[in-house]
């Protein structure tokens, strides 16, 4: 838990971190994590909502900081975005080949090779990060134009099941953890994977990081497929039914017609209404894609020995030798 120094008689804008919080660090990111938790959780007035205030100051400081240090990561290759609206769209769907994290070797080798138990490790790193993708489009969306405002509408229903329960997307995720019998919590996780949720959140709950969450939705969905795919061609592999493994199936179709109508119903109207939101959603979707290839780099830590180093970093699943291409 992160120290905070902050007394009762101490105003909001005296309350602050004891010291400089080092944001891409464990300790951090699970805090960051818990606050996320328990912010977004329905509740009730409190008595003490003042503290609950102050604290909130005191982590959105912080959460500043860190979308800050993610965004130097990324500033020079923003930059390069086009500001015509085909132009940048041709830009961004580029990145789907030549983004952060593309075409990681993890995938094949979980297509191909990875056992049950290590199929389940990397689920649950995956189930436990899972922001949740329909409350992410549905606070992205608030008072945006309305073309765009549109598109993340369709988005959100396909994300309801089109109003069937049982078509539900977070429900499937969920059916697949009992399944696999995963136990996703923040205790189980990798700071890696907690980070891209916390980056994910913090982009749609600040309006003035609306258009950077436009961006990493929609980098989601372009570069989602692919990666969808192979991990239900691994599920398949070791014996899962198509109902089981019906998240990752769907996905590996579905968000290709999704990603098509976002690129063309958002990113593009907005950009040309704007041509300033180019460079905010291209951060945003390089923010998500360097999220997401710190966690397979993560990953393959975890899963495949170094034998340079010797380095294998979770001891709950085998460790395996050199990586297979």
């Amino acid at each position: 838990m992160l120290e905070l120094d902050c007394v009762e008689s101490a105003t909001i804008a005296e309350c602050a971190p004891a010291e400089p919080a080092d944001v891409l660090s464990d300790a951090f990111q699970r805090d960051l994590a818990r606050w996320n938790g328990e912010r977004l959780r329905p509740g009730f007035p409190s008595e003490r909502w003042q503290d609950s205030l102050a604290r909130d100051f005191q982590m959105r400081r912080l959460e500043a900081d860190f979308l800050a240090t993610l965004r130097r990561e990324i500033a020079d290759r923003a930059r390069t975005a086009p500001k015509d609206p085909e132009a940048f769209v041709a830009w961004f769907e580029d990145l789907k080949q030549a983004g952060p994290g593309q075409n990681d070797v993890l995938f094949p080798w979980l297509a191909e090779h990875a056992t049950r138990d290590e199929l389940r490790w990397f689920f649950e790193q995956e189930a436990a990060g899972e922001a949740g993708f329909d409350d992410l489009v549905a606070m992205t969306q608030v008072k945006l134009p309305n073309q765009a405002k549109l598109e993340l509408a369709r988005n959100y229903w396909d994300e309801m099941g089109r109003g069937n329960i049982k078509g539900m997307h977070g429900l499937m995720l969920d059916g697949l953890v009992e399944t696999l019998k995963v136990d996703p919590l923040i205790e189980n996780t990798v700071w890696e994977s907690l980070a891209l949720a916390n980056a994910m959140t913090a982009m749609a709950t600040s309006r003035d990081w609306a258009w950077h969450s436009v961006g990493a939705l929609g980098a989601i969905e372009l570069t989602a497929p692919g990666r969808s795919a192979m991990v239900a061609a691994g599920l398949r592999r070791v014996g899962l039914s198509d109902r089981e493994r019906r998240y990752f199936d769907l996905h590996a179709v579905l968000d290709v017609k999704h990603s098509e109508a976002w690129n063309r119903e958002a990113l593009a109207p907005l950009v040309a209404e704007d041509p300033r939101r180019a460079r905010a959603i291209a951060e945003g979707a390089l923010i998500r894609l360097r999220c997401g290839e710190r966690c397979f780099e993560r990953y393959r830590r975890a899963l495949w020995r170094d034998t340079s180093t010797g380095e294998g970093t979770n001891s709950a699943i085998p460790l395996l030798g050199p990586i297979r291409q």
